[in-house]
């Protein structure tokens, strides 16, 4: 699997690293909280992407194969959670008091990943191309490092993106101008998720 290796990393990395609502949303937390406070979301994604990528693997391919009805479900399903965190993000106060908690939590980040229509079709791709019925368990375990290397890495990447942004914030309407931009790239996603 030596030049499948290379091609396995390439794409994942290309799906992980590029704009989605994962990043968009580590990207708003490291701005406005910082990395300490965002290592929660961080946890929450990369645990979540994890075994979202153990659960297709071993469980579920099958099932999204005979019934593609379950796809669509998680589409409109995630469709409805990033309105909610984009609504979250583009209306989040700047006052002191409210900047000391984020509101994207462990839990919502988490549980996304079982609604994030890239994440999930990104999994079932890589599972699909990679995964070898001969070599079963090796593949599947490449994968799923690979996959979850992926995951936090370019989550830290963006929130750490997040948080060099934030030097040259120098006032509250630049501030509220990134939380409406991180809002956009969220609702650009969803749009992407339908073309």
């Amino acid at each position: 699997m030596h030049p499948e290796l290379f091609l396995l990393i390439g794409i994942s990395c290309s799906l992980g690293y590029t704009p989605g609502p994962n990043n968009a949303i580590a990207s708003f937390s490291g701005f406005n909280f910082g990395i300490k406070k965002t290592i929660p979301l961080i946890l929450g994604v990369w645990l979540g992407y994890t075994i979202l990528v153990i659960l297709i693997n071993f469980v579920l391919i099958s099932t999204f194969i005979k019934y593609p009805i379950i796809q669509e479900t998680i589409k409109i399903l995630g469709t409805f959670f990033l309105l909610y965190l984009a609504y979250k993000i583009s209306f989040s106060s700047l006052s002191k008091e409210d900047k000391k908690t984020n509101p994207v939590k462990f839990i919502d980040t988490f549980i996304f990943q079982f609604l994030n229509p890239k994440g999930v079709m990104a999994a079932i791709t890589l599972i699909s191309k990679f995964v070898i019925e001969d070599d079963y368990l090796n593949s599947s375990l490449t994968v799923l490092v690979v996959c979850s290397l992926t995951a936090l890495t370019s989550i830290i990447t963006w929130a750490f993106f997040g948080k060099f942004l934030r030097n040259f914030a120098t006032n509250n309407n630049y501030i509220k101008r990134f939380n409406y931009a991180m809002s956009l790239l969220l609702i650009v996603c969803i749009i992407g998720f339908y073309i």
